[in-house]
């Protein structure tokens, strides 16, 4: 295979604010600590984390004619990671954040959708973006013009390559879930947030929700938990709880997607689906001690060092 980790779907150029306490009224001002700019989204937090981590990684998505998508392509590039997957749309967007992070770490956004819900990849070009040993469909739910028959065609393929297969998503409700039903035959991996897998079964039971998406094809179920760390369930019946690791958090912006980085390092490393899960909360929570999307990554043997060092919180 040609790359370690492809990463196909959402790529967003943010701009991020910290510590972000109120919106001024009118023309007000609100002075703040931090200003950043990041690429971001669940395939593009996803590519650089797993570059950083020593994969070579393909990035797959869409971008606009503009300066925030000139940046962002800059920055992949700048990982070492391969951007000939991306493609740039004529007439829309590069889809973008301005992300108002609040003391806390939380992150209400206001976003623009944009090109992610345009770019479609076509059959011939199949064999090149699953050219890889992992294979990573993210944003399911926001990409318009690819959720459903499309991204079912791609994953199928990737499938029939030998790749294994992650998908993350972008669900509100369960009116999302057609377009995660379509992925689900071919998903080895399946790494939602609890509050996504909550929001497509109407359940809060982790075993119940598990359950429900492997009834319709995932191999395995993955759950963020945030600050209670994660969750994983197989069809071999091998289920466990990580905790979440001890630290100070600036932002969580970006915290799952990394997750999907971190645990396929680990597979790829041949660590157990434990340790893989534990390198995953590593990383996410790494990302969360910097403001922006990958901020506090920066290798393997960092993120390894943190994870034999850092202490967990009590379950």
């Amino acid at each position: 295979m040609r790359y370690d980790y492809v990463s196909v779907g959402f790529y967003t150029f943010d701009c991020l604010g910290w510590p972000v306490s109120e919106i001024p009224s009118g023309g007000g001002t609100v002075f703040i600590n931090d200003l950043t700019m990041a690429v971001s989204g669940a395939a593009g937090t996803a590519a650089i984390v797993a570059a950083k981590l020593g994969l070579t990684t393909l990035a797959v998505g869409g971008y606009g004619q503009d300066m925030m998508g000139d940046w962002a392509v800059s920055r992949l590039e700048s990982f070492g990671i391969d951007t000939s997957g991306l493609q740039r749309l004529n007439g829309v967007p590069t889809s973008s954040s301005i992300v108002l992070t609040r003391a806390d770490g939380s992150r209400p956004a206001l976003h623009l959708k944009g090109a992610t819900g345009h770019f479609v990849v076509k059959p011939e070009d199949f064999d090149a973006v699953t050219d890889t040993r992992v294979f990573h469909l993210g944003g399911v739910g926001l990409m318009d013009a690819m959720d459903g028959p499309r991204n079912a065609a791609l994953m199928a393929h990737a499938k029939k390559r030998g790749c294994i297969t992650t998908v993350d998503i972008f669900a509100g409700s369960a009116a999302d879930l057609p377009d995660v039903d379509a992925v689900l035959p071919y998903t080895d991996y399946f790494i939602p947030s609890v509050e996504e897998a909550h929001a497509l079964t109407g359940m809060t039971d982790l075993d119940d929700m598990a359950a429900f998406f492997m009834n319709r094809g995932a191999q395995a179920c993955v759950f963020t938990l945030g600050g209670d760390g994660a969750y994983y369930r197989d069809r071999n019946g091998l289920t466990f709880r990580i905790p979440a690791f001890s630290i100070d958090v600036v932002c969580t912006c970006g915290c799952g997607d990394v997750f999907n980085a971190g645990f396929a390092a680990g597979l790829l490393n041949g660590m157990s689906p434990q340790d893989s899960v534990r390198l995953a909360q590593a990383s996410s929570a790494l990302n969360a001690t910097g403001l922006g999307s990958q901020a506090g990554v920066v290798s393997l043997p960092d993120t390894l060092a943190f994870m034999r060092a850092c202490s967990v919180k009590a379950a």
